[in-house]
Parts: structure tokens; sequence; C-alpha cells
């Protein structure tokens, strides 16, 4: 058999990541990348188990092959925290995302979507990045940080650029980071003298130990929603519409019984799993399997490769499933850092599934003629052509 080598994916290699899972799940689970200086783990049991303990596999390093937080000169924030300082600035932000409060925005998103899909009809053939997979997410960032509707415009182009950068050559984001920031830090100021319902006020009246949060630091949260909030869930949304092309009886069945969707959404998450992976530096001297990871080593939790392992999902792991009952998946991580988004994605992937199937019920996407985003980690569409009756 060849030797198995992981090499980080890209725009040219996301198309079909997962014949290398497969195999490295099988044959080498605990898997050394040389080229990266990096452990790979792709089993799903090893993958949680790493994910939880965050005293062993600790996030304070960075989340990428390198400490991006010393490369580009970052102020932490909480996704580069390990517990207690993790769980103390979690907790000033987590009310905003309990599930009661995201059920909220159902009404105004499904208006949103709405009319992103309803357009994509009278179109008739589109991009569905450009026109759905994309606004819906920056709609809710941008909700969530209090953007008034009137920047909106403004926001997403920023947000687009900064994310394409941040996923290529972070250092490459330039204008848009240095708009974006200068833009919040205004709003900051803003929000002291109007305060309003939404993310920034809740950080401007927070008080960690007596002491209230610096611009930076709020910064640094604003940052994180943008980056992470934004291309994630267009991956799901983007995955979820190739999902349903190539699985004709299982849109049929959403059709007859849309209570299944809220279930077919679980299984999107699972195997879209939009962020494929991410790193951790073991800070002690820890054996995985027969396989001895040394304190310092850099590993790779790779969640795409985990959401589709059979030990744990059976041996249609890799088929998709709108019935499938999936007690856990690991789409949002696990334990400690468990993504704060995933209530508002869940939104998200139902409102976009229930519109589509409503408005265009036989619409099909073309994913061979689809191109990828950049970047190691996050896998999603950049385009993806689509017809709104197949």
């Amino acid at each position: 058999m060849e030797k198995l080598a992981y090499e980080p994916f890209g725009r040219a290699t996301w198309r079909d990541p997962f014949p290398l899972y497969a195999a490295l799940r099988e044959h080498d689970p605990v898997h050394h990348a040389p080229a990266i200086r990096c452990w790979v783990l792709t089993r799903f049991q090893d993958v949680f188990e790493a994910a939880r303990d965050t005293a062993t596999f600790s996030s304070a390093q960075g989340l990428t092959f390198r400490n991006e937080r010393e490369a580009l000169g970052l102020h932490p924030t909480i996704v580069m925290m390990d517990p207690p300082d993790h769980t103390r600035y979690r907790r000033l932000v987590s009310r905003g995302f309990t599930p009661r409060r995201v059920a909220e925005l159902e009404p105004e998103l499904r208006v949103f979507a709405r009319g992103c899909v309803d357009r994509l009809a009278e179109l008739g053939r589109a991009d569905l990045v450009a026109e759905l997979a994309r606004p819906v997410p920056c709609w809710v960032v941008a909700h969530y940080l209090g953007v008034p509707e009137a920047d909106r415009g403004r926001f997403e182009g920023w947000t687009q650029a900064l994310v394409s950068s941040a996923h290529g050559r972070p250092e490459d984001a330039g204008e848009a980071l240095m708009a974006l920031y200068g833009y919040f830090t205004e709003l900051i100021d803003r929000r002291r003298r109007e305060p309003g319902d939404d993310l920034i006020t809740t950080l401007l009246e927070a008080r960690p130990e007596g002491v209230g949060l610096s611009t930076e630091e709020i910064l640094g949260y604003a940052f994180v929603m943008v980056a992470g909030g934004n291309d994630t869930a267009t991956g799901l949304i983007a995955g979820s519409a190739e999902l349903l092309t190539r699985n004709v009886a299982q849109r049929r069945r959403l059709l007859d019984d849309p209570s299944l969707v809220p279930g077919a959404v679980e299984e999107c998450l699972r195997l879209t799993s939009p962020v494929q992976g991410l790193c951790r530096v073991v800070t002690r001297d820890v054996s995985v399997g027969d396989t001895l990871l040394e304190a310092g080593s850099r590993v790779l939790l790779c969640y795409g490769a985990a959401n589709r392992d059979p030990r744990e999902f059976g041996p249609d792991a890799e088929s998709f499933d709108v019935s499938r009952t999936t007690e856990r998946h690991l789409t949002f991580g696990s334990g400690a850092h468990h993504c704060l988004g995933a209530s508002a994605a869940r939104l998200q992937g139902r409102i976009v599934l229930e519109e589509l199937l409503r408005r265009c019920p036989d619409f099909t996407v073309d994913p061979e003629a689809g191109t990828f985003a950049d970047g190691s980690f996050t896998r999603r569409y950049d385009t993806l052509p689509f017809s709104a009756s197949g």
C-alpha cells in the first residue's frame, strides 16, 4: 500500500478529501505529517476526547499550523484561550446565543432568506453562493453585531475580503481589516452613547473581574464573529444544496414530510463539516492509541474525517440519510470550545432548506462546475451554479 501523506487542502483539492480521510482512519489514525510538522487525528473517538481535554490539547498557541497570535500580533480572543480564561470570557456573550434567543431571530431572518430564494427563483440560473449562501450568514453576523441597515452593504464587502484573506494568507487582509476595525471602533463609541440590543452593547456593559472590557478586547470578539460566523454557514448552505442535488430520493422525503427538515440539517452539518479541522498544541506527553505525542506537538483534530467514521455512525456513515438519528457529531467541536453559534447555524440551515424546498422544489446545483475557496481548514464553495428548475 502506498504510504499515506496528509497535506493541507486548498482550492484545488477540497473537492474530494474523503478518500484520504477514510484511508487515514483505517490505516493510520494518528498520522504524522512532516510537511506541516503536525499530527493528524481522524477517528471520531480520538478527536472527540482530544477536543474535550483542553488541559492537554491547548488552543492558546493558535488553531492553525502555526501560532497565528504571534505571527499577526493578535490580541487574545476566546477561540485562542483555555479554561478558566475561556470560560470567563465566553460567559460574557453566551446568553445571546441560547436557543431561545436565537429563535427570536427567526421572523426577520426568514423574511431576508425568503427574499434571497425568491430572487434565485426569478433569476432561474445564478450563483447560489453570491445570492444565498453568502448573504444569509452575513446578515446574521451583522444583526448580532448591531450593524445598522444603512451600513450593511459596506460591511458585507469588508467581511468577504477579510474572510477570503483569513483563510489564505491572513497578512493580506490589509485594507479590509483596517476598514472593519476602524468601523467597529466607531460603532463601539456610538454604542457607548446609544446602547442597543446587540453584542457590542452587551460587551460594553460587561464587567469581568469588576473591570470593563477594552476597545481592543471588544474588537477581538467582533473579529471572531466575522471570521467564524460567515464562511462556516456559507459552507453549510452550499454543501446542503449539493447533498440535496445528489440525493433526489432524500429530497423527496423532505418534500413529502417537512418535519424531517431539522434532522436533515443535522445530517447536512455532519457530512459538510464546514470547519474540517482545527489545531491544538499538546501541553504534556500523551498517548493516543499506541502513539506517543510529545509535549509541544501540534495536532490537527480532523472533524471532517471523524464525522464520517463508521465506528461512530455505522457502515453507511458516508451516506446522506435525512432520518438518521445522530446523538453527537463534531461539526461544532465539543466541550469547552463547542461553537457558540451552533444554534444560529442550525437556524440558518433549517430556514434556507425550508425556503428552497418551498420555492424551488426541483432546484439543482452543479458541484463539478463550482469552485472552492482557498484555505486549509474551512471547506466551502466560493461559487456554485444554481438552476431553479433542474
